[in-house]
């Protein structure tokens, strides 16, 4: 074999190694990274409160693109104070009852003197029905002579302070006094009142005035600046209430 032939193969194969060298040489600087996958991004939002530590249930809410949710918590609900217990008033209902008004079929009315007084009246409303009732504070009350066609004349007593309606349960009654004339007075009095009209339940909207009744006084009882209190339980209690009308 001639030298002729081997030179030209040498040359060809030195050219190959170093075209291959050059294409290293040109390559990235971090070529062993390029492969790898990309470090996940870290996360910004701070957790939340545990259920325990806010007082209130965890709920999860979705995060935007479908990915991990975060833990939010809803503020406790705070229960409702329990309603105190209503203390009893007199005549048997509860305080502030919002019992329905008094039916007039379901009451008895009497007016009779007190006794030991020569100008007092205890004016008594019992309730016959079978749950408690309520009535107007005070009942209308106004004095008058039977004979007459024009009542706009009649007297009104001067009334004790009092809004509120009372309640009365079923078989008590509720009690009113009336003093005629509270001075004593045997003069200056109103001539020809012989008669009360009352009706029991005065505020003007649950009763209607057909329902008035009315009781005869004695012939020649005197009436000068009536007064009368509220209801109340007991005639003691009313005649304390009468007492403090027009204070």
């Amino acid at each position: 074999m001639s030298v002729r032939n081997r030179r030209p193969l040498f040359a060809s194969a030195a050219l190959v190694v170093g075209a291959g060298l050059a294409l290293t040489a040109c390559g990235p600087e971090n070529s062993d990274t390029a492969g790898a996958p990309p470090a996940p991004a870290a996360t910004s939002a701070s957790a939340a409160p545990s259920a325990a530590a806010s007082g209130g249930p965890a709920v999860s809410t979705p995060t935007a693109g479908g990915g991990a949710s975060q833990t939010a918590t809803r503020p406790a609900k705070t229960p409702p104070a329990a309603n105190p217990s209503g203390a009893t008033r007199p005549g048997g209902g509860e305080a502030g009852t919002d019992a329905r008004p008094c039916d007039i079929e379901h009451l008895t009315v009497q007016a009779t003197a007190r006794a030991g007084t020569a100008s007092q009246w205890v004016i008594e409303v019992r309730n016959t029905g079978t749950g408690v009732c309520s009535l107007s504070s005070s009942p209308g009350v106004d004095l008058g002579n039977s004979a007459a066609r024009d009542r706009s004349q009649n007297v009104k007593p001067v009334l004790a302070a009092g809004t509120l309606r009372f309640p009365v349960a079923a078989g008590h009654s509720a009690y009113v006094v009336i003093d005629l004339d509270p001075s004593g007075a045997t003069t200056g009095t109103t001539p020809g009142i012989d008669e009360i009209n009352v009706l029991v339940d005065g505020d003007g909207t649950n009763m209607p005035l057909a329902n008035t009744r009315n009781f005869p006084l004695p012939k020649g009882a005197h009436v000068l600046n009536p007064q009368m209190g509220v209801y109340r339980s007991t005639v003691a209690e009313a005649v304390a209430s009468m007492a403090s009308a027009g204070k």
